[in-house]
């Protein structure tokens, strides 16, 4: 079990807001621009010439330049039509995780490898190291800045088992200052690749998976049907 447990009133926090938690990941996934209605990703590609689509960018992983392209939602895709909800550990206050965190002066740049890059990797800034111990064993995570939030993106041994073989992510709130932070892994949830095939996620690096398994959090969309999300 963990050995750095949140204090009793976190726990109670994170177990009172759970069942909202979850009912509010289930109106963000099926919403008209949830992960769910993604249907296309076309780069190279400009608005105005595909109207109702909403613009993306990323950094071209060869020359370096700036890609822009658009996303095309549909709110009555077959992934929506056929979307069961998403299965989930039962909340478990073990998994309620105090941690220090230890800020950089300057964010550092992590090599993040992406599930449709064919390995090659992404630098994203991580503004500082996650510590705890766990079963006897240190970690030092890495959770990255995602416009100014915490999102850890992590491994365990239920990944391919019981949960989303390519990882998980975890929002890791911090006040601004402090030198502590809590992982509720109860909210630990399937990336978006998991509901459609458009998304290009992060991965987990190596320091950020776990030797064990994290029965906590969800672990599968579910969907009517036979219905596969790729």
């Amino acid at each position: 079990m963990p050995t750095l447990h949140a204090p009793t009133a976190a726990v109670d926090r994170a177990r009172a807001g759970w069942p909202a938690w979850r009912d509010a990941r289930i109106a963000r996934v099926t919403g008209p621009e949830g992960n769910l209605a993604l249907v296309e990703t076309i780069w190279g590609a400009r608005v105005e010439d595909h109207p109702g689509s909403v613009p993306i960018q990323r950094r071209d992983l060869v020359t370096g330049g700036v890609e822009h392209g658009v996303r095309r939602f549909d709110a009555d895709s077959p992934a929506n039509r056929h979307f069961a909800g998403i299965d989930a550990y039962p909340f478990d206050p073990a998994w309620v995780v105090e941690a220090r965190f230890v800020p950089q002066d300057l964010p550092r740049q992590v090599a993040f490898e992406h599930l449709r890059d064919n390995g090659l990797t992404r630098d994203l800034a991580v503004p500082g190291d996650i510590l705890f111990t766990l079963d006897g064993v240190d970690y030092a995570l890495d959770a990255f800045d995602d416009d100014g939030t915490l999102l850890l993106v992590f491994g365990d041994e239920t990944n391919g088992v019981t949960s989303y073989g390519a990882g998980r992510f975890l929002i890791v709130p911090r006040a601004p200052g402090a030198d502590r932070v809590v992982l509720d892994f109860n909210q630990a949830y399937v990336p978006p690749c998991g509901f459609s095939g458009q998304y290009n996620c992060p991965m987990p690096p190596r320091q950020n998976r776990f030797r064990r398994p994290v029965t906590a959090g969800e672990k599968l969309p579910l969907f009517r049907g036979g219905f596969q999300a790729h």
